[in-house]
């Protein structure tokens, strides 16, 4: 099992719209950064656990835990020449942009802020200090268990 944090805007999709889908289950997509997208496409694979950043908001953090319950498959947006990301050079045979689907397994009782994160000095090298716009980006086992401390 890989982790993994995954960032999103909660006024476009965040913690509460997941919570709400059916088997607080969703598909994750839209990501349309090369470097997010080869993690996406290449590494994470279901049952990887994955943070649930909220960024763009005001209260910026990590917002609780999902879980990856399918592999990577072709993003249906980059298909769809109505949709604002479509893709010109992407072909169902040779697709550009990949999702998964997430499921909720926990709400965190408080966002844990980035300013508390930058506090850590354990999580110095953590890739959300060190490149923070990445929207997917890999959680070492470490990182992942001082988080989830954190958290408590």
């Amino acid at each position: 099992m890989n982790y993994w944090l995954f960032k999103t805007e909660p006024d476009v999709f965040g913690i509460e719209d997941l919570a709400a889908c059916p088997q607080q289950t969703a598909r994750w997509d839209e990501i349309r950064n090369f470097q997010a997208r080869n993690y996406l496409r290449d590494r994470v694979r279901t049952g990887d656990r994955v943070l649930i950043y909220h960024s763009s908001c005001k209260d910026v953090g990590i917002a609780g835990i999902a879980e990856v319950v399918s592999d990577p498959y072709a993003d249906p947006s980059q298909f769809d020449p109505q949709h604002t990301l479509f893709d010109a050079r992407a072909t169902p045979g040779a697709p550009r942009w990949f999702c998964v689907d997430v499921r909720l397994l926990q709400r965190f009782a408080r966002v844990l802020p980035l300013k508390e994160l930058k506090r850590e000095p354990a999580l110095a090298e953590m890739v959300l200090l060190r490149q923070g716009r990445l929207s997917v980006q890999p959680v070492r086992p470490q990182e992942w268990e001082i988080l989830l401390s954190m958290a408590d």
